[in-house]
């Protein structure tokens, strides 16, 4: 029964696979190769479900693998790669019945080959599925790819060695090896797994790659990456990781004493490179480890005694006393005191005249005459009489000299353009002081405020040739006894204020009289022996017509427009330049002050257009490095912030040049230019000079160098310390780049001739603390070389002064100087090119004629289809920053060229200007306007 049972289903399935077939031959293209018959024998049961499904495998190698399903009920089930039925020999099948249901359960099982996979080209990867049918009809199961694995040897990228500081982040990158499947990735380290999972510094998730947030000493080692998938492991070149740690200094250790009890030694400190240890290949501490700083202490003095005094007359007691004093030297700086009496007393008569301390004359009777007695007593009382009328000559003499009062005769401090003053009062009171309200005779002679600029021809003559210093100098007043008071001579520019014919408008008063009285006291009360600080200051009258004001030699200089006052309204207007220490507050940030602190006014000006201020800075301006801030002073004398320079504002604007800063402002007050460095490289300029003069000792002789931030006003400051030492310009002053990259400024002397000069211990190099020359604010700083001539024969000195700052730029300065007095060659080391008239006023303060100027204004103020308007000009002019400011403008284009006008002051010519409008004219030559007439005008 079994045996005809098997031989029906046999035949059944031969005629099943002929049905399929014939079903195939039928269809065209073979699009219909997979149908299987859509309707058997109604029978009960149910549509196949797969138990089990092919999985997705790969040929490992020439090994084949196994697919195999399982599918009930299921009458037949049959294998179909890549769209073709496999054979049914290839097939291996098995049956079962279900204890449950009792429906049957069929499975079938293929091999694939490498060869099969191999000969295969589909356009996808080779596949197969099942395909069972029941006696309702036909299942599919899922498509199983079969792909041949493989893993090249070769990684796509090797992770690179690196050496990173500690706490860096370290990424090492590896890209396995193309490979079926993809492989998998593993890192080592030191032939150890490195795990991410109990340490959340490490991470490995992030595309192969292994990411140590920040380094450690123990991430130290040799990594690798590890590709494997089920073929094979691949390792890559090993990588190593060196976690360094760089040096950095310890404290200093305190000032160790002089070295010498006194005269002149050294002190010394140091630090060591500790602070961390460099480790692992760290650099080195970069650095001094030892400074040494001079140190000088007076050496004592022992006292020596004096000669006696003359014997005093003899006392009652027949004595007679005499003394002497310990100041032949007096003992100084710990010196020891002179040994001995300073007394003496001895018996005037060889000890005859007393008796157990008693008179002899109360002793014994008296046995001298009576008429010697007499004698000498007449003779006490001429000497009385005479010394009385010696007394009264005196006083009599002196009250006949008491008309002259004081006298000021001290010319050597009149240098400068400066005559002396001759004050004629009479005594009053403390002939030692001055009376404040005493004033002085101004119709003598000249003065000026500030470094001396001239008018007309005729001022020169009031220069002497040998006055090589700008500032003014103080005036020295010698009265009775020697008494030295200095007076300020700053505010007496106010007192020569001269009106120039064709200078103010109609209606402008030209009285000065408020300035006289503003400035009666030139000496305040109490500070007549304290030398004040001149004050720079200018002062002008200035109309509707305009004008310029300029505080000579110190880059400062204030541009009043025409039109900016109204007309028939003038105002007297002031510019100053802060002679004292900045109060602007940089302390706790790196800012610095960039140039000095300028101040306009008067506090209640009112102006139609603004006014340009400017002001010489020493950075060399970069927006990468640099950002400039703008602050101006409150009336509390706090400082608020006015703008960034390469910020947009429309209350002001802000031009920055290589030399100087040009402001737009409309509110009077004091104003400074602040500079903020973004990065190390940040850059502002020094000056550098060399001045030398003799010593006390005729064989003595002292080169001082100054350091001082690049701008007019800082290098007045040399100039005025130089003057009062008769000091001597012995090179050129050069420019130093210095960077804001912490490291300090070392300034040594060089090629000194060893036989003709020797150079005092310990000076032969000297340096500036970083933050010292990054902050000086203006602040000159210097420091001296002492020389010594080994002969007086010896008249000539050369050297060369090194001044560099460490891993920075270096400058050298060479010296050629005469050092004998008479043989001084005078330098003019100063040029004043800005030193011009400090006050002008209507047009010619200004370079661009007016009629000019109104034309363009009228050209470029009303825009016009060619483009042809005032943001053109400005465009044409380099000014193409912060254009909403000139937009809020009445006259956009007259502020423009008012911005040209302060930019152009110093070179005079309207070149850039012509230039600029005949490109326009070229660029616009079809319009109607064009300005090829104004060109021509400008030219």
């Amino acid at each position: 029964m079994g045996r005809r049972h098997a031989g029906r289903e046999y035949y059944l399935g031969i005629l099943f696979w002929l049905g399929i077939w014939i079903s195939g031959v039928a269809t065209k293209g073979g699009e219909s190769s997979d149908a299987l018959p859509e309707s058997i024998p109604s029978v009960p049961g149910t549509l196949p479900h797969f138990l089990a499904e092919p999985d997705d495998a790969y040929i490992v190698k020439s090994n084949p693998i196994k697919l195999h399903c399982r599918a009930m009920p299921a009458m037949q089930i049959f294998f179909k790669c890549n769209g073709e039925w496999v054979h049914q020999n290839e097939h291996m099948s098995e049956e079962s019945i279900d204890e449950g249901t009792g429906l049957k359960i069929r499975e079938v099982m293929i091999n694939v080959s490498r060869q099969q996979v191999e000969d295969f080209h589909g356009p996808e990867d080779y596949w197969c599925q099942c395909v069972a049918w029941s006696h309702l009809g036909t299942s599919k199961s899922r498509k199983a790819t079969v792909r041949i694995a493989y893993l090249r040897k070769n990684f796509e990228q090797d992770p690179q060695g690196r050496e990173v500081p500690i706490e860096g982040m370290i990424v090492l990158h590896c890209r396995p090896p193309e490979g079926v499947p993809m492989a998998e990735v593993e890192w080592l380290k030191n032939e150890e797994p490195v795990s991410a999972l109990n340490d959340d510094n490490i991470d490995t998730r992030a595309n192969h790659n292994l990411i140590i947030k920040q380094a450690r000493l123990s991430d130290s080692g040799n990594y690798t990456c590890l590709a494997s998938n089920i073929v094979a492991k691949r390792r890559s070149a090993s990588a190593t990781v060196v976690v360094y740690v760089n040096g950095g200094w310890s404290l200093w250790t305190e000032w160790s004493a002089c070295n010498v009890r006194c005269g002149r030694g050294w002190q010394k400190r140091s630090r060591t490179c500790t602070n961390p240890a460099p480790l692992n290949g760290g650099a080195f501490c970069e650095g001094m480890s030892v400074q040494k700083i001079t140190c000088s202490s007076v050496c004592p003095v022992d006292g020596s005694w004096d000669v006696w005094s003359e014997w005093s007359l003899c006392s009652p007691e027949c004595e007679r006393q005499r003394s002497r004093e310990c100041n032949a030297p007096s003992p100084r700086h710990g010196g020891k005191f002179c040994e001995g009496p300073s007394q003496e007393t001895e018996n005037c008569t060889e000890g005859l005249c007393t008796q157990n301390r008693k008179l002899l004359h109360k002793v014994k009777p008296p046995t001298i005459d009576s008429a010697s007695d007499v004698a000498l007593y007449a003779g006490l009382a001429a000497g009385v009489i005479a010394v009385a009328v010696l007394v009264i000559a005196v006083t009599v003499y002196r009250k006949s000299q008491s008309e002259y009062g004081v006298d000021v005769i001290d010319s050597s401090a009149l240098t400068g353009g400066f005559q002396s003053f001759n004050f004629k009062t009479a005594r009053q009171g403390n002939s030692l002081l001055l009376n404040s309200s005493m004033q002085p005779d101004l119709t003598v002679s000249r003065t000026y405020s500030g470094p001396i600029c001239f008018q007309d021809p005729m001022d020169k003559e009031l220069m002497s040739e040998s006055a090589l210093f700008d500032p003014l100098p103080d005036i020295k007043v010698k009265v009775q006894s020697s008494f030295m008071v200095s007076l300020s001579v700053a505010d007496r520019a106010e007192y020569h204020v001269k009106a120039q014919p064709d200078t103010y408008p109609r209606g402008v008063s030209r009285d000065y009289n408020t300035l006289n009285n503003r400035n009666k006291s030139l000496l305040p009360p109490g500070l007549s022996n304290v030398t004040l600080k001149p004050e720079l200051r200018t002062v002008g009258i200035f109309g509707h017509l305009g004008g310029r004001l300029v505080v000579p030699n110190t880059g400062v200089s204030l541009l009043v427009p025409h039109g900016a006052i109204m007309e028939d309204t003038s105002w007297e207007m002031y510019m100053i330049v802060n002679q004292q220490e900045s109060s602007v507050s940089t302390e706790g940030s790196s800012e610095i002050l960039l140039g000095p602190e300028a101040t306009y006014g008067p506090p209640g000006l009112t102006l139609s257009s603004p006014l340009a201020l400017t002001i010489a800075h020493c950075a060399e301006v970069s927006s990468e490095h640099w950002n400039i801030h703008l602050r101006r002073q409150t009336t509390e004398g706090k400082w608020e912030e006015v703008m960034s320079t390469d910020e947009e504002s429309t209350s002001c604007y802000c031009l920055t040049d290589s030399h100087c800063c040009h402001l737009l402002l409309e509110q009077p007050g004091t104003y400074a230019l602040i500079g903020e460095p973004l990065t190390e490289s940040a850059v502002k300029r020094l000056k550098l000079a060399i001045f030398g003069s003799m010593s006390c000792n005729a064989l003595d002789y002292s080169v001082r160098v100054y350091c001082v931030d690049d701008t007019p006003h800082a290098f007045q400051g040399v100039v005025a310390a130089e003057k009062s030492k008769g000091g001597q310009l012995l090179e050129e002053p050069k420019t130093l780049l210095f960077k804001g990259n912490s490291f300090n400024l070392q300034v040594s002397i060089q090629d000194v001739p060893q036989f003709l000069w020797n150079i005092k211990p310990f000076t032969t190099c000297q340096e500036f603390p970083f933050s010292e020359v990054w902050c000086s604010n203006q602040k000159p700083l210097h420091c001296a070389f002492s020389l010594e001539r080994y002969s007086p024969s010896t008249t000539q000195l050369s050297c060369k002064i090194s001044v560099r700052q460490v891993k920075g730029h270096e400058q050298i300065l060479q010296v050629y100087a005469s050092v004998v007095e008479n043989e001084k060659e005078l330098i003019p080391f100063f040029a004043q090119a800005d030193c011009t008239v400090t006050s002008q006023t209507g047009p010619k303060a200004f370079k661009i004629p007016y009629s000019i100027r109104q034309r363009i204004c009228a050209t470029f103020d009303t825009a016009n289809a060619k483009g042809k308007d005032w943001q053109l000009l400005a465009k044409k002019l380099n000014i193409e920053r912060n254009l909403s400011y000139f937009a809020k403008q009445k006259s956009p284009s007259a502020v423009i060229l008012n911005l040209w006008e302060a930019r152009h002051q110093d070179n005079g010519d309207l070149d850039s200007l012509a230039s600029a409008l005949e490109e326009i004219g070229k660029i616009h030559a079809k319009s109607p306007n064009s300005t090829e007439d104004l060109t021509e005008d400008c030219s």
